[in-house]
């Protein structure tokens, strides 16, 4: 063979080579990815919040002591039932007893300096009439000088009657003093419920609980009527709960059973503002948590303070939405979703707003079902359900969608083929042909 030959060989080789390679890369470039697909349909969606906390009554009354002393009665026990103005604590009264007694001496003595100083009044009152009286008849007889000495010592025990007289005013408030510390020797229940926590013993003393409640608290009486579950709620979802929405209360010492309530009360400063105001200290590494009360209709009578429950708070409801599943929403960065919104097949939701600008986009990946080919498409979501969200904008209904796998998602392209089990009733490419061609 000439040597012109032996080159268009060596060509025509080198061509065929690389038309092997070029199929093989366009074979791998254009492989579908293996996904889940579903139907945009209209569902009903129930939002919910849910949240753990414990079980508390919703009015419950800490008794302290407000003064010192050793406990020499305590005729209840944790758990028993008490009912408004019932014993609960007896102080040793002996040393307040003896202070109203001393006070009462003190009122007494006040009582009889004022006696006194009245009697030094009446006197110093008589000398100084008789001596006005005597120089009015006859200047010579009593000197002007001597007449205002006798001005001045009755105007002294005026003042000392007055004097006397806000003494006896001060003893009798030292006796008030006293015989309130004495009643305090003795508690009494301020309303009717359960002694649902009892931290003294009879023989301990009592301290008041001025400077530290946890070391003066000697018990707890609870109203059990009306039960709450009182649960910290995220930052994040606060923010949707409303007075009044309907809750669904699991407690775990009573697991098969679920009790309906309300909520009732929505802290308006988080927990972590509280404990730190109480404690003076403060973090931000800590989640920040609201508590919300919700109160139980109809809570059984075996229910106890501190018990574990959960609560599912319905905050939205929609009935017969668009919807899609929570999986199937992914984003994008706005250069690589540009194509999709300018593009003619989907129209999409607009939001002008800086904030949406500057972040990325939400959406999902519509498939055209003759081509297999999925495609970005820019969504607005609303209400988000257990496994679904509320479509607002961007869908029309009836479109296939990708909904999983979520590794698939996170990693396809704009405009990449999709391969997978499709929807119930969607016809494949080859059936959807297959079907006109026999029309």
């Amino acid at each position: 063979m000439s040597t012109r030959g032996k080159v268009i060989l060596v060509i025509a080789g080198v061509i065929v080579m690389a038309g092997f390679v070029r199929l093989s890369v366009s074979k791998r470039g254009g492989a579908a990815v293996d996904v889940r697909m579903d139907k945009v349909r209209r569902r009903d969606l129930v939002s919910i919040v849910t949240a753990s906390g414990k079980i508390e009554p919703k009015k419950s009354v800490d008794i302290l002591s407000d003064i010192m002393g050793r406990i020499v009665n305590l005729p209840v026990k944790e758990g028993d039932m008490v009912t408004q103005r019932q014993l609960l604590v007896a102080i040793d009264p002996t040393s307040y007893q003896a202070g109203v007694e001393r006070a009462q001496a003190g009122v007494a003595s006040a009582q009889a300096n004022v006696a006194q100083a009245k009697a030094n009044q009446d006197q110093a009152t008589r000398a100084y009439n008789r001596a006005r009286d005597v120089r009015a008849q006859n200047a010579q007889l009593i000197s002007a000088e001597n007449l205002e000495q006798l001005e001045t010592q009755k105007e002294v025990a005026d003042a000392n009657v007055d004097a006397a007289q806000r003494q006896v005013d001060q003893a009798q408030a030292n006796l008030r003093d006293a015989n309130d510390q004495l009643s305090k020797t003795t508690i009494v229940a301020p309303i009717s419920g359960q002694v649902t926590r009892l931290s003294v013993e009879q023989g301990e003393v009592a301290v008041p609980g001025t400077f530290s409640r946890a070391t003066g608290l000697l018990m707890t009486v609870s109203d059990m009527s009306i039960i709450e579950a009182w649960v910290d709620v995220d930052e994040t979802d606060v923010v949707r709960v409303h007075l009044g929405d309907s809750v669904d209360v699991t407690i775990d010492a009573l697991p098969d059973t679920s009790f309906a309530g309300r909520v009732t009360k929505i802290g308006n400063s988080s927990e972590n503002a509280a404990s730190a105001s109480t404690s003076g200290l403060t973090t931000s590494t800590q989640a920040v948590d609201f508590e919300v009360r919700v109160q139980l209709d109809h809570p059984p009578r075996n229910l106890r303070p501190d018990l574990s429950a959960t609560a599912h708070i319905i905050t939205d409801t929609r009935h017969q939405v668009l919807a899609v599943p929570i999986i199937a929403l992914t984003v994008r960065e706005p250069d690589t979703a540009a194509a999709a919104k300018t593009g003619p097949r989907f129209e999409v939701a607009k939001d002008t707003s800086q904030a949406h600008r500057a972040k990325e986009i939400e959406g999902v990946f519509t498939v055209d079902t003759t081509t297999n080919v999925a495609h970005f498409t820019p969504i607005k979501v609303g209400v988000a359900g257990e496994e679904y969200f509320e479509v607002l904008n961007g869908l029309k209904g009836g479109e296939v969608i990708v909904s999983g796998t979520y590794q698939a998602i996170k990693d396809l392209k704009d405009g990449a083929k999709v391969k997978g089990q499709r929807p119930r009733g969607e016809a494949t490419p080859a059936q959807a042909a297959t079907k006109s061609a026999s029309r």
